[in-house]
């Protein structure tokens, strides 16, 4: 029985045959199947329930099953549906390995029980074309000799292909050769293999080795191919003789040429492969036993070397010939011609003879000065005899011929041993043969030092600064300088060059190390006396004449906070404790009084900042840390005590800082008093200044005494010019009231480098004035006061006028 169904998993259509015995029912029962292989896996084979005539509902009760070939189950059944797919693509060139099968069968058994029956399943598989022709080796190596004639055939590998039928190797071809061509033969088993033909002569030497492709196509559709490639090898044979690179060569050579030198290399060549490759040389029989007997030939490599003495006025000219032989069966020969001409050579060097020299010079000798005499000779004739002479042109000496062959080494620049201490000079001579031979003689010139070069300082001016209080000898720097001289012009010795300050001689503040110009400080100094110093300093060699230069010194002396500050205002002239008297009706934010303190370090460490020590009552008054103003924080009540105790300290800003200290007794009074305070400004500060103002009136005397001279010698001489008006004295009234003593706000006014700070003390009818000279032995405050109605200007102007520097 034979059917065809449709498979439709994978949309392609299979081929089934299904053919059954007489009886189904009997163990010899055998189903048919036809497929292609390398189906893909759950194509279906055929509905084998139906097929065997099964029930398919009791295909799982009667347990179906398929068994396992060669450990590999390519088909099962599917026992919801009785259909029979594949499980594992079949490659038919794997099942049936045999080549000489056409047909390949796959045979399984299908089991089921109650009751037991087997049926025998025999599948046949279908060749596709899915392998491609293939050959045993990819190369196909051939050695054929270049003499070999036209048609000779040469056996190729076949190529292979693991399909069957039409699917396997149908034709081969050959790619494009001018030499060779293939024909396909057929065996007896029907494959298909190829013979190679050489279809035109080879020749090795114009190309040694042939790359062929050989295609292998099978029948299949669509057709599968493969390739091989074939590499033939041409053997040589002795067909080519020798040939020289030129057939005559003309060569120069010097006379007296070294024994073994080489003269000439031949090279000849034969284009044919091994032996019959190999040359040998040989004089030929043209040449001349003279020849023979002066050069040498070297059978191997063709050398030509010198055997004996060369002599130009001896031979001039040797004629050979050489003969190359290849080393084939049949021999082969080539020769060449070879003229040696020698030539006349410059075998004498010249000399150079030193006559006189001199050396050590001095650095500073004179330019054109003669230093060395110098002779110069040859052997040799013509060009060949005549000699130049020269040496480096970086050198600062120069040649002068004297005579015939006589030469003066002079001096051409001015020397310099710190730059150069000595000069190799070397004389080279050359003559003017061809090639040119020369010879030279160096000398060494030393030059002696003299004293040519100052001390020099890395630097022009040196900024030392130095901390004040410092310890006497301390050293301040090390002022070193450099004197590029030898010997006793390099030793150089430092001194400070004396300049008067004040009276004061710059030997009595600093010293210098006079052997390595270390600074040192000879006293302490005090920022507040002494700022800066300016001088210099002076290094000298011992050289004859000695050299020296100077460098400017910048001493600045950096302040310390070693002064504390002093209050000057309020003024405590009897102990350290101020009484103040104010009314109790003063309003919130009134003035009560002022702390003003000086401080002469530094502006930096001379900063004041005020702050209650101690007070009464907190609530009660405010101090401004910067101005030192104390004021009221309320008004007075009932219940504030009578006496109130203010502790007032002035600390600088310096590191670390220090301070001074006020003690304020504020006594309140009533309203009454106030205008009995108005009446009289005399009691505490009449007392406290009466001293005071009688130097400052003493010295306002002298002052405007000076001043009434000043004017009248200026008039008399200047009579022309009007009477500049005189200035109102200052008011000599020092008188501070009880009630309502103030202080203003510091203000600095200088005229001079002495006077540096300048404070007013601000009163009901006038301003005092406190100045601060700087800090001396026995100085003092000079305090004076000025009207009320006068401003800054005047108060400077003032100042200026009544006020000196204290003795």
């Amino acid at each position: 029985m034979e059917a065809n169904c449709v498979i439709q998993p994978w949309k392609r259509y299979v081929s089934v045959f299904i053919l059954f015995s007489a009886t189904i029912n009997t163990l010899s029962a055998v189903t048919h199947y036809s497929i292609p292989e390398e189906m893909e896996e759950g194509s279906v084979v055929a509905n084998l329930a139906a097929d065997l005539g099964l029930d398919v509902k009791t295909l799982s009760r009667r347990k179906m099953r398929l068994d396992i070939i060669a450990k590999k189950k390519y088909l099962d059944v599917n026992k919801e549906t009785g259909e029979l797919y594949v499980v594992e693509k079949i490659d038919r060139e794997y099942l049936c390995a045999s080549k000489t099968a056409t047909t390949c069968f796959l045979k399984l058994d299908a089991t089921i029980e109650n009751p037991i029956r087997i049926f025998n399943i025999e599948l046949e598989i279908m060749d596709i074309n899915d392998n491609a022709p293939h050959f045993r080796r990819d190369s196909i190596h051939l050695d054929i000799s270049e003499s070999t004639p036209t048609g000779e055939r040469f056996s190729l590998n076949n190529a292979v292909d693991s399909d069957v039928g039409t699917n396997s190797v149908k034709t081969y071809y050959l790619s494009e050769s001018e030499h060779f061509n293939i024909e396909v033969q057929t065996g007896r088993d029907g494959s298909k293999f190829a013979d190679l033909i050489l279809k035109k002569t080879l020749d090795r030497e114009e190309q040694a080795v042939h790359n062929l492709i050989l295609t292998a196509v099978d029948g299949g559709v669509p057709a599968r191919s493969g390739t091989a490639s074939i590499i033939v090898r041409v053997l040589d044979t002795n067909d080519n003789a020798p040939q020289f690179e030129k057939e005559n060569y003309n060569i120069n050579i010097m006379e007296n040429y070294p024994f073994g030198s080489l003269v000439v290399k031949l090279n000849a060549t034969d284009i044919d492969d091994g032996t019959n490759s190999d040359i040998v040389y040989s004089f030929s029989l043209y040449t001349s036993e003279k020849a023979k007997g002066t050069f040498s030939l070297n059978p191997a490599n063709g050398e030509i070397r010198v055997k004996e003495m060369i002599n130009y006025e001896d031979f001039r000219i040797y004629d050979m010939e050489v003969i190359a032989t290849d080393k084939g069966t049949n021999s082969l020969s080539g020769q060449c011609k070879l003229t040696l001409l020698v030539t006349d050579m410059n075998d004498n060097h010249p000399e150079i003879s030193i006559k006189s020299f001199q050396s050590p010079v001095k650095e500073d000798i004179a330019v054109d000065t003669v230093i060395a005499v110098v002779s110069v000779s040859d052997k040799d004739s013509g060009d060949n005899g005549k000699v130049d002479i020269q040496i480096a042109d970086q050198l600062p000496f120069a040649l002068r011929e004297s005579s015939d062959n006589y030469y003066e080494l002079v001096v051409s620049q001015p020397l310099d041993r710190e730059k150069v201490p000595e000069y190799e000079i070397t004389f080279t001579v050359t003559d003017r043969g061809s090639p040119p031979l020369s010879d030279n003689e160096t000398m060494t010139l030393e030059l002696l030092d003299v004293n040519d070069n100052v001390p020099q300082f890395p630097q022009s001016f040196y900024t030392i600064p130095v901390m004040e209080n410092n310890a006497p000898g301390a050293l301040l720097s090390s002022l070193t300088a450099f004197d590029p001289d030898l010997h006793e012009n390099q030793y150089l010795v430092y001194f400070i060059i004396e300049k008067e300050i004040v009276n004061t001689s710059m030997s009595m503040l600093f010293s210098i190390n006079p052997e390595n110009g270390n600074l040192y400080a000879l006293k302490t100094f005090d920022y507040e006396i002494e700022k800066e110093f300016l001088f210099h300093i002076e290094a000298r060699d011992s050289g004859v004449p000695p050299l020296s230069s100077n460098v400017t010194v910048h001493i600045i002396i950096v302040d310390q906070n070693d002064n504390n500050p002093v209050i000057v205002s309020p003024w405590r002239a009897h102990g350290s404790v101020v009484e103040e008297k104010i009314p109790r009706s003063t309003d919130k934010g009134s003035l009560v009084s002022k702390v003003i303190a000086i401080d002469t370090d530094s502006v930096q460490n001379s900063r004041i900042t005020y702050q209650f020590l101690q007070v009464t009552d907190a609530t009660l008054f405010s101090l401004d840390q910067y101005n030192g103003e104390i004021r009221t924080m309320r008004m007075f009540s009932y219940r504030d005590p009578r006496h109130q105790r203010l502790v007032v300290i002035a600390k600088d800003n310096g590191e670390p800082a220090l301070s001074a200290t006020v003690t304020i007794k504020l006594s309140t009074v009533e309203t009454a008093v106030k205008a009995y305070s108005d009446m009289t400004e005399v009691p505490l500060e009449y007392d406290i200044f009466s001293d005071l103002n009688l130097y400052l009136v003493i010295g306002l005397g002298s002052v405007s005494f000076l001043l009434l001279i000043t004017i009248l010698v200026t008039c008399v001489l200047k009579c022309q010019k009007p009477m500049p008006s005189k200035a109102a004295p200052p008011s000599r009234n020092s008188v501070i009231s009880e009630r309502n003593s103030t202080i203003a706000d510091s203000t600095l006014v200088s005229n001079d480098a002495y006077w540096y700070s300048l404070f007013l003390a601000e009163t009901r009818k006038g301003k005092l004035v406190v100045r601060q000279p700087v800090p001396k032995a026995g100085s003092r405050y000079i305090v004076s006061s000025l009207p009320r109605s006068t401003g800054l200007t005047e108060t400077s102007d003032s100042a200026a006028s009544t006020l000196q520097y204290p003795k």
